[in-house]
């Protein structure tokens, strides 16, 4: 993994495409000024700067070649909204890449259970890129996916390219007039699929709430704590240490994860605190 120069000093970047995803959820192509190759292991996170508004951490959503990364935003405080109003050519900070990634060593000739709810979907999205990217390194592929409404659902136009490498299956809270799939949380997915617990692992993100629900689902279904593993990227603030913020049982998310292993923090999952709150 090649990093920045200095971690404490944002380098400079340019905002070179601004998609929509949702009515309040945009996906951000940056790419690094000054720097020769940004380089990142999916699941980690950079340090966002909007100069004269703030710093939030932000999960890397994918890439599309050495120097450039996309983040997924939802407006939601002071940094996102500021974010919001920059348009293509506009320039940010970023300090990173930070945190420990997916395990891909070990999910390498395995079979893949994916499951996001909602903005959980963007930490995974780096990792179905890279699963499609090298399909023959791994055994079946599920991703399961839920949102609130059809309107909520992120990446829509990407679903048919990974439909044809990897399992997809949708279910949204609501629908609509126009919805013709699966309603309910997430959970009611995994009925939807018959995989080898012991020699599957299981990837998750999403609000806390739900990772709580999907982890009893998991177990009950008999997966190891050791094949589940989750992304608590929600809790950070700093991205170093430095605040306490995402401290969980005395464990720093932003250091020690944001993806960490259910056998490492399911006293944590089970009681599920009010924690997650979103702050940018």
């Amino acid at each position: 993994m090649v990093s920045m120069k200095n971690p404490y000093i944002p380098t400079k970047a340019i905002i070179t495409h601004i998609r929509n995803e949702t009515p309040d959820t945009k996906t951000f192509r940056i790419r690094i000024l000054d720097q020769n190759e940004f380089s990142f292991t999916p699941g980690q996170f950079i340090q966002l700067s909007v100069f004269g508004f703030g710093e939030a951490p932000f999960s890397i959503a994918g890439s599309t070649n050495e120097k450039e990364l996309e983040i997924t935003v939802r407006r939601i405080g002071t940094v996102t909204g500021a974010l919001f109003r920059k348009n293509v050519g506009d320039i940010v900070g970023v300090r990173g890449p930070f945190g420990k990634g997916w395990p891909i060593g070990l999910m390498l000739r395995r079979n893949i259970l994916i499951i996001a709810g909602g903005l959980g979907l963007a930490p995974l999205r780096s990792l179905v890129h890279y699963i499609i990217l090298n399909r023959e390194e791994f055994g079946k592929v599920y991703l399961l996916y839920g949102a609130r409404t059809p309107a909520d659902l992120l990446y829509k136009d990407e679903f048919n390219t990974w439909s044809r490498y990897i399992d997809l299956h949708l279910t949204v809270d609501k629908g609509d007039n126009y919805w013709k799939g699966r309603v309910g949380l997430v959970t009611i997915l995994l009925d939807d699929v018959s995989v080898d617990t012991e020699d599957t692992i299981a990837l998750q993100c999403g609000p806390p709430i739900m990772m709580h629900f999907v982890s009893k689902k998991l177990k009950s279904l008999g997966f190891p704590d050791e094949n589940i593993y989750l992304s608590l990227e929600r809790l950070m603030k700093c991205g170093m240490g430095f605040c306490g913020r995402c401290t969980v049982s005395g464990r720093y998310v932003c250091i020690e994860g944001p993806v960490f292993c259910y056998a490492d923090i399911k006293s944590f999952i089970e009681a599920i605190p009010e924690a997650g709150v979103e702050h940018a």
